[in-house]
């Protein structure tokens, strides 16, 4: 299936869902045979006079990509059913006293049956760390005190409205100021959850926007992590579809202006607007952009949208961006881009990667054709001691030269979840399902290295070098 956009000059798309296996098999046929022709959906101008190598790579990724997509897709009620079960066994045993006492209270008739819609419903993510307070020694004006707030907004992303509404406002004690669920012209429905709280404790006051990321049983979230789709903009470079769409990219493009109704909200413009709103009425208010996982491409491309939209007053209102665990959201040319509108309008850039989180290490990144991550990381270790880097330990996660290194980091995170309690505080305790997916880690290493666990324990530990200089 061809599918067409008019707002670029050039595009890559694979559709996985338009995809049989016997097309999958043929384009593996084609690439083992050495055949050069491609068989996959969309446009491919810009590689027709490549060479060989790079097109047969090429040809090879797409293979994996839509195969990978496909199992994810194929699996997406299974992944779906055991995520919720899990989430409500979870808040059941909660509910209820705990595993000890729930056969009582079952035997009384007073079992309370957990309800996703309340301030006491608690994801997976939300389980697997449940440190809900913010770090009371970092006070307004530590350089540390944004980042760590950050972390905590990006954690809470992953609840339901009325829990984020009781966190932000009884525990923080700032202003909750909405939560929603925008559309996604991709999936068709709404699929990007969001958050804005302001934090009216600090002056000026700090408004911060906290976008979702994958769940780790989200079969159509892991499927935009691996997919290596782009749209092309001239001048720009190459940026990943599917992070675009779920920020509110349309068939029309990036439009300045979008009708808004109340069934298809998308990112974008109804943040955009909530900031004009607030920064009217608050003129000395600064912002800052948040995000885990799919969340963090998020928000460094909701910059690049104000970018692209010259939103000069807004970006100069950017106080800065935090992404934790982030994949890679386009090609060199569009770093080189982002680079250079990020020096110019002062924007900070902050791109935490733990040790051996895989995300940051999709999609595949390559020195000519793929994507590339564009600034600094600030790396930390499985001892949670943080450096500057330019770049994550491994580019791949596929690297040969990486399998034996990231087996034997898994098999330590489970040896540490048992002693780092003595190592670095009754705060870093680990709880059994943190335990059990890092179990599950010996098998996939780098997937519960992505939770947000390490990312809490890694920003509260403070390790990085003073002064923290990040030069894009």
């Amino acid at each position: 299936m061809i599918t067409k956009t008019n707002f670029c000059q050039n595009e890559l798309l694979l559709e996985p869902e338009n995809t049989s296996f016997l097309s999958l098999f043929c384009l593996l046929c084609s690439f083992v045979l050495g055949e050069k022709s491609f068989v996959f959906w969309g446009k491919t101008c810009s590689y027709q006079n490549s060479k060989h190598e790079q097109r047969d790579k090429l040809q090879w990724l797409q293979f994996i990509s839509l195969l990978v997509q496909k199992i994810f897709l194929l699996c997406r009620k299974p992944m779906a059913l055991v995520g919720n079960t899990l989430e409500m066994w979870l808040n059941l045993l909660s509910n209820n006293g705990g595993f000890l006492m729930l056969p009582l209270t079952i035997l009384r008739g007073r079992m309370v049956w957990p309800d996703r819609s309340s301030a006491t419903f608690t994801s997976v993510m939300g389980n697997l760390d449940k440190r809900l307070e913010l770090d009371k020694t970092i006070r307004h004006g530590n350089r540390s005190y944004n980042a760590s707030l950050a972390l905590m907004a990006a954690k809470l992303s992953y609840e339901n409205e009325a829990f984020i509404r009781i966190i932000v406002k009884d525990r923080w004690h700032m202003e909750f100021l909405g939560f929603f669920n925008f559309y996604n012209e991709y999936h068709d429905r709404p699929s990007t959850p969001a958050f804005v709280l302001q934090d009216v404790t600090s002056d000026p006051n700090l408004i911060v926007v906290a976008f979702r990321g994958t769940g780790p049983f989200d079969a159509r979230g892991w499927c935009t992590d691996v997919d290596i789709s782009w749209h092309e903009l001239e001048g720009i470079g190459k940026i990943h579809r599917g992070f675009m769409k779920a920020l509110g990219l349309t068939k029309h493009g990036w439009s300045e202006e979008i009708e808004r109704g109340l069934d298809k909200r998308y990112a974008y413009h109804t943040i955009r607007k909530m900031l004009r709103d607030n920064f009217h009425k608050n003129e000395k208010a600064k912002f800052i952009l948040t995000g885990h996982s799919l969340g963090g491409a998020l928000a460094i491309l909701f910059v690049f949208v104000l970018i692209l939209h010259e939103e000069v007053w807004l970006l100069m209102k950017l106080e800065g961006v935090y992404t934790f665990g982030q994949p890679r959201v386009g090609d060199k040319q569009f770093g080189e881009f982002m680079k250079t509108k990020l020096k110019k309008y002062n924007v900070k850039y902050l791109r935490y990667v733990y040790c051996n989180d895989m995300v940051p290490k999709l999609p595949y990144d390559d020195d000519n054709l793929f994507f590339n991550h564009f600034a600094p990381c600030l790396h930390y270790n499985s001892c949670y001691e943080g450096e500057i880097r330019q770049a994550e330990t491994s580019h791949n996660y596929f690297s040969l030269s990486w399998a034996i290194p990231k087996y034997l980091i898994a098999l330590w995170e489970l040896i540490r979840s048992f002693i780092i309690p003595y190592m670095k505080g009754s705060d870093y305790r680990e709880g059994w399902l943190m335990r059990l997916f890092m179990v599950i880690g010996l098998v996939i290493p780098g997937l519960p290295a992505h939770c947000l666990q390490d990312y809490n324990n890694s920003v509260r530990s403070r390790t990085l070098p003073k002064p923290v200089d990040l030069q894009l």
